[in-house]
């Protein structure tokens, strides 16, 4: 009897990260039943927050962020799947990307993932209490603050949510943030922008501050009182039958003055395969299957996932069953920002949202916020550059 391959991954606990992969991993087993693939999950901020270079000891497959990518590049700790896939396959990859959620994984000339999921901030509503109550679905930034006075906007407002949306109020208002990966907005836009933010978020209910998308979508599909959420990182989950109380609908962002829809920052996840496995060709073969095509567009989006091939975004099926989420989000997932992945960068990220999060709620002087913000990013460059 030829012994079994047994792979273990890990992956975050919402049916969009978990059932998606489980189901690939299930009948990827029934066509090698001499293959076990076994995945186990962890929070949403055990995701975000555990270091990678100690998942990748425990296990062969993860699902990561691409900010991830260039420590991925700079320690080894992850495959480089150009050196185990074929040219064409990553190709197909690169050519049916979403946005940039191909390219995201890339540093240098490393590859550490493929695109399985892709996803940015994208609006949201409740269509049924849009028509209750009489409201117009909002167009501009202007609109957005007259809903939100009326009291019927929510939106995350946790440190990480914070910062991607002040990443998109600076690029959206013609800046990038980091240039050639350096600091490079003037301390005028992104003044502006936190003093955006905040007039936002505080005509918003104060829970908020203690808000993810997941929370802000759980009540925004559960309860009557609010009807739109303006930007969160989307899941088409809520956009199902029977997945939650009542479904919403996803679209694009609003306008702010001439600079045209907001462009949010985009996140989805990637799958990779820890160096040190035992099993790298069969690992491979698995994120080969998840990845492809064919399975994206059913498998993987059948079992709550959220693709990250760009066949599955536009297929007539797939949107059927999800409310037209893909064709609906598409426009913003594809001029979505790409942040930085420079060794170093997330030591930047897990802090800069805190002072955010703490001028939306209490207020205080802006430009202690944006110099605490530069503090940041001076240690994560140190880091990069040691």
């Amino acid at each position: 009897m030829t012994e079994k391959t047994v792979l273990n991954g890990i992956t975050w606990n919402h049916s969009r990260g978990y059932v998606s992969v489980v189901a690939t991993a299930q009948r990827y087993t029934e066509i090698h039943p001499n293959v076990e693939i076994n995945w186990k999950k962890r929070s949403l901020q055990e995701f975000a927050d555990a270091p990678i270079q100690e998942l990748a000891k425990q296990y062969d497959l993860l699902v990561i962020d691409h900010p991830w990518a260039g420590f991925a590049a700079d320690s080894g700790i992850l495959v480089s799947l150009q050196d185990h896939i074929e040219a064409d396959y990553l190709q197909n990859q690169a050519d049916n990307e979403v946005g940039k959620s191909h390219v995201s994984y890339i540093f240098g000339d490393n590859q550490c993932a493929l695109a399985i999921d892709a996803a940015t901030p994208v609006a949201s509503y409740r269509a049924d209490l849009l028509e209750r109550y009489d409201l117009e679905l909002p167009q501009t930034w202007d609109d957005l603050l007259q809903l939100a006075r009326a009291k019927r906007v929510i939106m995350p407002g946790i440190p990480i949510d914070t910062l991607m949306n002040f990443y998109m109020l600076c690029v959206t208002q013609g800046e990038d943030l980091f240039a050639n990966d350096e600091w490079s907005v003037s301390d005028e836009m992104a003044l502006q922008a936190l003093e955006q933010l905040r007039e936002l978020t505080n005509l918003c209910p104060s829970d908020i501050f203690n808000w993810n998308p997941i929370t802000v979508y759980d009540t925004l599909s559960t309860q009557d009182d609010y009807v739109y959420c303006p930007f969160a990182y989307g899941y088409s989950n809520y956009s199902r039958r029977g997945y939650s109380e009542h479904i919403l609908t996803f679209g694009d962002m609003v306008a702010i003055g001439d600079y045209g829809r907001c462009q949010s920052t985009l996140g989805g996840t990637g799958l990779a395969i820890s160096s040190s496995s035992h099993a790298v060709d069969v690992a491979v073969d698995y994120a080969k299957f998840t990845a492809s095509p064919t399975i994206q567009q059913t498998i993987f989006v059948e079992n709550g996932g959220q693709p990250g091939h760009r066949s599955a975004w536009v297929d007539e099926e797939v949107n059927r069953r999800t409310n037209n989420y893909f064709a609906g989000t598409l426009p913003a997932l594809d001029r979505a920002y790409l942040r930085p992945r420079f060794p170093g960068y997330l030591h930047f990220q897990d802090h800069a949202g805190d002072p955010i999060r703490e001028y939306n709620m209490n207020g205080g002087d802006a430009k202690t916020v944006l110099d605490k913000m530069k503090t940041w990013f001076d240690e994560a460059k140190a880091m990069y550059q040691a």
